[in-house]
């Protein structure tokens, strides 16, 4: 809803007019009449009276249309102030060097026109909106790197599950047996054929330890080597 009022050949110049016009464009109807009632200018008057008849034609178109309208919620969309005639008088004022120039008074038109509409936004509030959006993305991009941060813990975990797995084999392989060597003393030469005998199983016995040794040793290095591996990666992360 939209309503227009206009003041016509008010006395004043329109230079000094809009100096009081320019303080109510864009402002609530009630801040609006709040800035008339405080300024201290000759026009300040009359561009009220125009503000009033305005919203009084804005109720007034209201009613005829059935629509219902709070005066509170009206802003001034537009408003100018055009210039009007000059009065026709013949007078003139003394200038220096024995000179005269012509004395002009001038009239003016005040045009408002208010409006129920949503207002525009500002310049600030547009600024105000598109940081709170930045903080907002921020946000998201924050949430979404956490996440991808917690998805990436249990990795690391059953990493770190296969490196104990590493050490608890190692810790429970078999350790290699020492071989003893038993020396038996025998008195008679009859007993020395089956000293002899006994030391040949011996040695044998240890042959067959050390090849049972070097087989397991055998099999541990591979584990070793890739629980060396396991221990630089989860030094460089």
């Amino acid at each position: 809803m939209e309503a227009i009022a206009k003041t016509k050949f008010l006395k004043g110049s329109p230079r000094k007019a809009r100096l009081v016009i320019d303080l109510i464009r864009g402002r609530n109807v009630s801040q609006a009449l709040s800035i008339l009632k405080f300024t201290d200018k000759r026009a300040a008057g009359p561009i009220k009276k125009t503000l009033q008849s305005a919203i009084a034609n804005a109720t007034y178109v209201a009613e005829q249309q059935n629509i219902a309208i709070d005066p509170d919620d009206l802003w001034v969309k537009t408003c100018f102030v055009d210039m009007g005639p000059t009065k026709n008088r013949r007078r003139m004022r003394p200038a220096p060097q024995g000179r005269a120039y012509r004395e002009q008074r001038h009239y003016c038109h005040i045009t408002i026109q208010v409006s129920s509409e949503d207002m525009p936004k500002t310049e600030k509030e547009l600024r105000a909106e598109a940081a709170k959006a930045k903080k907002a993305e921020g946000g998201e991009t924050a949430k979404v790197k956490s996440k991808k941060a917690k998805a990436a813990e249990p990795k690391k975990e059953t990493k770190k599950a296969k490196a104990d797995e590493v050490e608890t084999a190692a810790a429970d392989a078999p350790e290699t047996p020492e071989v003893e060597t038993v020396v038996t003393e025998t008195p008679a030469a009859e007993n020395i054929e089956a000293a002899a005998a006994e030391a040949d199983a011996q040695v044998a016995d240890a042959k067959n330890a050390s090849t049972h040794a070097e087989a397991h040793s055998k099999e541990t290095k591979p584990a070793d080597a890739a629980q060396l591996k396991i221990n630089e990666e989860l030094e460089r992360q």
